[in-house]
């Protein structure tokens, strides 16, 4: 039946879909995706929810304004050419999206459905899509571009580096990404784990982008291989996106004992060395049998069931508020409880404790109370005295943030930081420094893929202007 046919109440009688995915007990074993994706017949019945409001609320609550009641609209006909043509018009990365952006707080969380039960499965139904156009190797018609003679430089080829490279070449402009790791991806290839994003996703997103004519250097340190001044001698406009990579440590004895990581690093080291795959590589990476991992964010989730997967006995997450407040979604919390990870509530850590040799040997925690909120709106937590005790275990992952990486900024004075040494842009993006631009985590500290895709797109307009205002200008 055609989604136009149905009246709004037999639209609103429509259950919602539930994702397919694997059996908890077999998947805490392995690194193939949790999430198995939509058969065609239940994305059609799911996209039927949709009510396709006139007042499109669900678009404003997307950082790139996807047209959403319209790609929902080709789904709920069967015509997944034409959804996926409208979806890649203004998502660079939906096989990305569908997979790992928090759509229950954004799209689904303004959806009108959700006012009276559950709202529409936008995330399910963006995957679908582009798992369709990709197996099929389905690409959005781009009409030709004049080329416009301008050369614009993209540091860093994470998601606010890779909208910006897409977008920018969509409009004619020459892109080269500079990339510091041997492959691209920046925080999709190196930071999530293969079981919420596979590398393949990553690499045929990449693909696309190539295809439009996007250049991609691997191995450049921007700050140490070369500098901002030199990229700035060459290309007409500069975006920056490098992220802010700099772990966040707990200042608290014992966090320079051998295996404790920042979980930067420790997924890191998973992805970068193919810990995941079914024959890695030689290089190892520690195998923790009790691991600690201290946080409670969506990157803290990723890190413990990571260690679940490398065969930890015992994987816990130790944090200091309620669950109430943790920042993970709810699904990759449900996930973790699924496939056996351990949470500790209401304890912080405050000292690691070692052996004779340097190891990591147990961590000591402190029962915590919450009390008055505190900046974040969130009630702060306050330590009980008396209640410590020894948790044993062997590997620690600190997983509490991050802070921007000074090794670009370093080397660039004329770019006004701020005091947190995230870098400073006004309205359009553009930093202190004219025909420079930056967006993503070196802007907003650490945030989501999502925000720094909607970054990546703004300035990519504010560039393409720029730009072409120079040109005027002669």
């Amino acid at each position: 039946m055609s989604g136009e046919r149905l009246t709004a109440k037999e639209r609103m009688a429509i259950e919602r879909t539930e994702m397919p995915e694997q059996d908890p007990r077999v998947r805490a074993g392995n690194f193939q995706e949790v999430n198995l994706g939509l058969s065609p017949e239940a994305a059609m019945r799911e996209a039927q929810r949709c009510l396709q409001c006139k007042n499109r609320k669900c678009v404003e609550g997307c950082p790139v304004e996807v047209d959403i009641p319209e790609f929902i609209a080709k789904v709920a006909e069967g015509d997944f050419a034409a959804a996926a043509e409208i979806l890649k018009r203004t998502n660079a990365l939906p096989a990305i999206c569908g997979r790992v952006c928090p759509q229950e707080t954004q799209c689904e969380a303004q959806c009108v459905r959700g006012l009276k039960g559950l709202p529409v499965a936008i995330g399910y139904l963006e995957r679908f899509v582009a798992d369709w156009a990709m197996a099929r190797q389905a690409e959005a018609r781009r009409p030709a571009v004049e080329p416009t003679g301008f050369k614009v430089a993209v540091v860093g080829s994470g998601p606010g580096g890779l909208t910006a490279a897409g977008e920018l070449a969509g409009m004619g402009h020459q892109v080269t990404i500079f990339e510091a790791l041997h492959a691209p991806g920046g925080v999709l290839r190196y930071g999530i784990p293969e079981f919420r994003l596979p590398k393949r996703i990553v690499d045929y997103e990449v693909g696309q982008l190539q295809e439009l004519g996007v250049r991609i250097e691997c191995n450049v340190v921007v700050g140490k291989t070369i500098t901002l001044d030199d990229i700035r001698r060459e290309f007409d406009a500069c975006f920056i996106a490098n992220g802010a990579g700099l772990p966040v440590f707990l200042n608290i004895p014992g966090e320079n004992l051998n295996a404790v990581y920042s979980a930067n690093e420790f997924l890191t080291r998973v992805n970068l060395m193919g810990a995941y795959l079914d024959e890695p590589t030689r290089t190892p990476v520690i195998r923790g049998r009790w691991v600690v991992v201290i946080g409670g964010g969506n990157t803290a989730m990723d890190a413990v069931r990571t260690a679940r997967r490398l065969g930890a006995e015992k994987a816990m997450i130790y944090y200091r508020r309620t669950e109430k407040e943790m920042p993970a979604r709810a699904e990759e919390i449900k996930h973790a409880k699924e496939e056996g990870v351990e949470f500790h509530l209401l304890e912080a850590p405050v000292e690691i404790l070692g052996d004779e040799e340097g190891w990591v040997r147990a961590i000591r925690m402190q029962k915590m109370k919450l009390g008055e909120p505190d900046d974040s709106g969130r009630r702060r937590p306050v330590p009980i005295p008396g209640s410590e005790h020894e948790v044993t275990c062997d590997v620690v992952v600190v997983a509490v943030g991050t802070r921007a990486n000074p090794l670009l900024t370093a080397t660039c004075p004329e770019l006004k930081l701020n005091k947190w040494g995230y870098i400073e842009v006004d309205e359009t993006g553009q930093t202190s420094i004219p025909g420079v631009f930056a967006g993503g985590d070196i802007v907003r500290g650490g945030a989501t893929v999502i925000l720094a895709m909607g970054d990546g797109k703004r300035a990519a307009a504010s560039i393409d202007r720029y730009l072409r205002d120079k040109a005027r200008r002669g």
